[in-house]
Order: C-alpha cells, then sequence, then structure tokens
C-alpha cells in the first residue's frame, strides 16, 4: 500500500558515480549509493528515491529538456522547507541542495523520505477506500489547507519567499504569457479564460502562504489511519499570497464523480470515488474552517482551471518537440482542451 518507486525511465537516468562524489564531499556521514529508483507519478520534477548508507532518502532535480527556470527553482523549493520547517511539522525534512547542473545535468536537493500512501489516479492494492475512509481524507485535506493559510507569515518571516502586494493580477498575467508561449493549438476554452480573467480579477484577499499544487498525490497519509496527513510534498511553486487563488487550484483539481474519464482520470487523485466532499462542500468546509469570504469563488476556480491546462500545455510541448519520450505526455493536449472546457463552463453558469 504504501507509495513505492520502480526502474528509472529511459534517459532519466542519475549519473551515480558524480552522486556519490558530490555526496562525499557535501554530506557527512556519507559512504556508499546502494540504490537509485524513481517515483513514476507525477507530470513536472522528476523525483528519486536513494538507498544510502544512511538510510532513504528523496532526490528531485528539473525535467530534461525544461527551461521554465521559475517552475522548476530546485533552490527555491529547498528554501522553502528549510524556512517552513520550524513553523509546519508536515513536510520531508530538506538534506542539501546542488546548484551545480555538472553532477547530474541539473541543480537538485536531497530530502528525507517520509514513507506512507499517496492517492494517485489508481487505488492502491489492498487499501480498503470505502466512503467513510474518502471522507476522512477530503476533510483532512481541505482542513490541512486552511492550516496552512494560517500561519501568520509577517510574525515567521515567510512573508520574505513572496510578493504579496498584486499577487492576483501578477499570477494572471504571467499564466496567460506562459500559456500563449507554450501553445501548440488551438483550445477554445483556454483562450475565453484568457480573455475573460483579466476583465473579472477581485481585489487581493489577506495574504497567506500558499502551497500552489495542493492535491491528494502531494499527501503522504498514515497507512494506519488515512486521515491523518503524515507530509505535503512538492512545494516548487509555493509563494505568499491570495490563499483563494490556492483553493481555486485545488478545486479545479477536484474531479467530482460523472467527470471522470479516460482523460481526466490520468491527472485526477480519485477525488470521484464515493464518500469525497464535493467542490461545494469543500468550499463551505475551507470558508468555515478559515473563516474567509470565498463569495468570488468562481474566478479563483477558473483561473486554476486554467493554470493546470498551462502546465499541462507547457509539458505537452516539450513532449511534441522531443525533449522528453514519456509516453503519459502524448494525451496532455486533449486535457488542456478539457481543463479549458472546466474553466469556461464554470463561468458561464455562475
Amino acid at each position: 500500500m504504501l507509495d513505492q518507486p520502480k526502474d528509472i525511465r529511459p534517459g532519466e537516468e542519475l549519473n551515480e558515480q558524480e552522486l556519490h562524489q558530490y555526496f562525499l564531499e557535501h554530506w557527512p556521514g556519507h559512504q556508499t549509493i546502494k540504490a537509485i529508483q524513481q517515483f513514476p507519478g507525477g507530470y513536472s520534477n522528476l523525483t528519486y528515491a536513494l538507498t544510502t548508507n544512511q538510510g532513504e532518502y528523496v532526490l528531485r532535480r528539473p525535467p530534461f529538456g525544461a527551461n521554465i527556470k521559475s517552475a522548476h527553482d530546485m533552490g527555491r523549493e529547498y528554501r522553502v522547507l528549510t524556512r517552513l520547517q520550524p513553523h509546519y511539522s508536515r513536510i520531508p525534512q530538506p538534506i542539501l541542495f546542488c546548484a551545480s547542473d555538472h553532477v547530474i545535468g541539473g541543480p537538485f536537493y536531497l530530502m528525507e523520505r517520509v514513507k506512507g500512501v499517496i492517492l494517485r489516479n489508481q487505488p492502491p492494492k489492498g487499501l480498503d477506500l470505502s466512503p467513510q475512509t474518502m471522507r476522512k481524507v477530503s476533510e483532512a485535506a481541505i482542513d490541512n489547507l486552511a492550516t496552512l493559510h494560517a500561519i501568520d507569515v509577517e510574525k515567521t518571516g515567510l512573508v520574505d519567499l513572496g510578493k504579496p502586494e498584486g499577487y492576483v493580477e501578477r499570477q494572471v498575467s504571467g499564466w496567460i504569457k506562459r500559456y500563449r508561449k507554450a501553445e501548440t493549438d488551438t483550445v477554445t476554452g483556454m483562450d475565453f479564460l484568457a480573455a475573460w480573467l483579466p476583465k473579472n480579477q477581485p481585489p487581493d484577499n489577506q495574504p497567506s502562504l500558499i502551497h500552489n499544487d495542493y492535491k491528494y498525490d502531494n499527501l503522504v497519509l498514515d497507512p494506519e489511519n488515512l486521515g491523518q496527513i503524515n507530509a505535503v510534498l512538492d512545494w516548487e511553486m509555493c509563494t505568499v499570497g491570495d490563499p483563494l487563488m490556492d483553493l481555486g487550484t485545488t478545486l479545479a483539481y477536484w474531479i467530482q464523480p460523472g467527470e471522470e474519464n479516460p482523460l481526466t482520470m490520468g491527472v485526477a487523485n480519485l477525488t470521484w470515488l464515493p464518500g469525497n466532499l464535493t467542490r461545494q462542500e469543500l468550499i463551505e468546509r475551507y470558508a468555515a474552517t478559515s473563516g474567509r469570504d470565498v463569495t468570488n469563488i468562481t474566478f479563483y476556480y477558473a483561473f486554476g482551471a486554467f493554470k493546470i491546462g498551462v502546465i499541462l500545455q507547457q509539458i505537452y510541448k516539450r513532449y511534441k518537440e522531443g525533449h522528453t519520450s514519456d509516453p503519459r505526455f502524448a494525451f496532455l493536449i486533449e486535457l488542456v482542451k478539457v481543463f479549458g472546457k472546466q474553466g469556461k463552463r464554470a463561468v458561464e453558469n455562475q
């Protein structure tokens, strides 16, 4: 049931000898690398499992062929974990960071491996995901998001991780630019959102720490109690800004019963299983727990759908240009259309 690594995909191997030498020079106590495997999930940064004489660890590096520095900033992700550690316990302990491209072909960082269950697009074998269990998981997920947003960024000094003023406007314009740069096909829904979002921006809410990619497959759950979150992963896009932009992304990833299909199930995280809170129930529970006004939630959901569409479009462009041969990426243009359509539908039905 635990999330397990597998053999490394062809073309994504690490230079074990160079890595070992780097560890000898920069990681006290290191002696040997016993094994390197790869976690198969995720569409962005590459994640490897390392077994060493000091135990099991996780290495993160950017995808091969990526040139989107802000989206694959290993130093930033390592800094976020380091700064967050005294104030939030549900994160892996960061171990070391390497800024050089000369060791394994790109910057990377090492962190402790937190073992547990990760809910991806297929239920782990032997795991009972009853409606009662999924309700507890979904409640824990949204409550934990509210907890993250309640961290006082001023008192903790975490405010330095971002630029909260003008966050919504900056995000909207930035993601539209990213989309146009990565565009390969005409997608009606994405074009609609790119025109609608700038004209319908609400004012910024009180800023908070935001994860920016908060969903089931970034949560490590306690195998003895799936309603307990052991760790939150993938902090590469963490910043300080409007927390409802964070909630909007989570809602956009939240595929409900009846919306699952061969396309969406490729990125869905079992939120469609019976027992999960609906998107509306998530909104209501978040509002009650956080005390925040969610009146303009349609805007944040539409933005979340657009942002996911852009991320998928960027990955699809890398695949189309031959920078990766991962067969999962071939169908991503269809998913771009799905998320564009979902965002457009939400705006038209509000």
